[in-house]
């Protein structure tokens, strides 16, 4: 397992369908993810008659209430929800929109909370979530610098172990808006919190980009078809490109805990030999002629006399044999 925390995020591809959740868990296990993420909605704690955004995507509902409504699962669900998720080797992750649902997820027992980006300046649901001592993970989706040190500088000095995501609130997210060059800077503006990116591309380009920037989390949504109805379906992964995202970070990792010096090639001095190269003369030429540039040729291999890399000290030597066409050239056939 790599050193990068991977997280698949199911959020509401499952459609309020236990079933397709439970099949979720099982297909995430199979691709090497550390951990498997969902959201915890409980419509009347969260939602109201006036929250308007999608009202009308779904064809199902009739309010964005109904539609929270639909998504929310019993404490008894969640629970064997997440014994599913641990049966299988994933940590069970959800993020809560409520007090209540954090009320919820203690009575579950997770180990860590992920903050959804319309949530960070939600200051009393976190309230509610620094009182549980637990590792908080803050995605900035919505939030410039500002805001999020305003929430960072809430938690600080009560919770030890707080994450920082690159994300941006866009679906799926263009390449002109992922903001990669901010994982820098997160790095920089808070040095002692792990650094990652919650990404809503659809492509695994971004989480790679990501890791070879120093992304410690990375967070991706997926699904089993891209064209399946629900929220985030155009801006997730199918299970083929999470495997091949895992397999590119565990190769990512290698390499980046390999370091690799260049002051020195000893380990290349045999292929040296076979791909460098020797001087020759490009044509026939006589005792006595006068090397010039435009006589000389490059050939392999290497050590055959004269460097190509020392061509220019013998210009305008005099050879003191006559030599044949592509005939390598040795010091010795030179006068000094």
């Amino acid at each position: 397992m790599n050193n990068t925390f991977l997280i698949a995020e199911i959020g509401q591809a499952h459609d309020g369908s236990l079933g397709i959740l439970h099949s979720y868990i099982d297909s995430v296990s199979k691709t090497g993810v550390n951990s498997i993420k969902f959201q915890t909605h409980i419509a009347e704690a969260e939602s109201s008659e006036f929250e308007k955004f999608r009202v009308n995507f779904s064809y199902e509902d009739k309010s964005r209430f109904d539609y929270w409504n639909r998504m929310s699962f019993t404490d008894e669900q969640w629970f064997n929800i997440k014994l599913h998720c641990e049966d299988v080797g994933l940590e069970f992750i959800s993020s809560p929109f409520s007090v209540k649902a954090v009320e919820l997820l203690e009575r579950l027992g997770v180990k860590r909370y992920k903050i959804g980006s319309g949530e960070l300046s939600n200051l009393l649901m976190i309230e509610n979530i620094i009182k549980t001592n637990k590792p908080i993970i803050l995605s900035t989706g919505m939030s410039d610098f500002k805001e999020i040190s305003n929430t960072y500088d809430y938690i600080k000095n009560r919770i030890d172990d707080i994450s920082i995501l690159q994300c941006t609130t866009s679906y799926p997210t263009p390449p002109e808006k992922l903001g990669l060059n901010v994982i820098g800077d997160l790095k920089v503006k808070f040095p002692k919190c792990k650094i990652g990116f919650s990404d809503h591309s659809g492509k695994i380009w971004t989480s790679i980009a990501a890791s070879t920037l120093g992304a410690e989390i990375l967070e991706f949504h997926v699904t089993y078809d891209k064209d399946m109805f629900g929220p985030d379906s155009s801006s997730s992964l199918n299970f083929n490109e999470v495997k091949e995202l895992v397999d590119a970070i565990n190769f990512i990792e290698v390499a980046k805990s390999n370091t690799v010096d260049k002051s020195e090639n000893k380990d290349f001095k045999k292929i040296k030999d076979i791909f460098e190269k020797s001087l020759s003369v490009n044509r026939k030429m006589a005792k006595g002629e006068v090397l010039t540039i435009e006589c000389l040729e490059s050939k392999k291999p290497a050590n055959m006399g004269i460097p190509a890399s020392k061509f220019q000290h013998f210009l305008g030597m005099k050879l003191k044999v006559d030599k044949n066409q592509y005939e390598f050239l040795k010091p010795s056939d030179l006068e000094d």
